[in-house]
């Protein structure tokens, strides 16, 4: 288990056949009346724009770093498992790493309400509508899955900032005994 999620930090082919078979599946699942062939389109097209985002955050991410895309994701599982590198030049790109990601969570932390806001919006008028309609089944559904992944996204969101933030304490930390 491992070497897959390994091998899927490090591939982009990896994550983008991910994606679309998770977006095959989905959309099976949900328009069950349509012809497969759609679903393997629309699999398609949420898989392009997944790894066109990712690629974007990744060359953003390397240019602040300073390395290269399999360089990003050994710093990247270094930062998740709380590693500080020995070495001074993997330890100055960690830095600015940790310092771009820290400075780019903080700045967008003052939209997450608006964003958890206009979640619960959606949710409340999709649950107005399904009461209009006499229908409340999918509506409820689907509030429970909003307030759901409202958390989880919360939840990571708290995750990352606890890490990079002891990362950059570790790190100015080393650099104040190498200093």
């Amino acid at each position: 288990m491992r070497s897959f999620k390994r091998w899927l930090d490090r591939s982009l082919t990896a994550q983008a056949v991910v994606i679309f078979l998770l977006g095959v599946g989905v959309t099976a699942l949900f328009r069950q009346g349509r012809h497969p062939v759609l679903w393997v389109i629309q699999g398609a097209f949420y898989a392009a724009i997944s790894v066109t985002v990712l690629v974007v955050q990744r060359r953003r991410a390397s240019r602040a770093a300073g390395t290269d895309p399999r360089g990003l994701a050994e710093l990247s599982r270094r930062i998740r498992h709380r590693e500080v590198p020995s070495e001074p030049a993997e330890r100055a790109s960690m830095r600015r790493l940790v310092d771009d990601q820290l400075g780019w969570l903080e700045g967008r932390g003052r939209w997450v309400p608006y964003w958890l806001a206009f979640m619960g919006l959606i949710a409340a008028a999709l649950l107005v509508l399904g009461a209009i309609n006499g229908s409340l089944g999918f509506p409820i559904v689907f509030a429970v899955a909003m307030v759901g992944l409202c958390c989880w996204v919360v939840w990571m969101r708290r995750q990352a900032l606890d890490r990079y933030r002891y990362m950059h304490a570790a790190l100015q930390e080393e650099h104040e005994h190498v200093s």
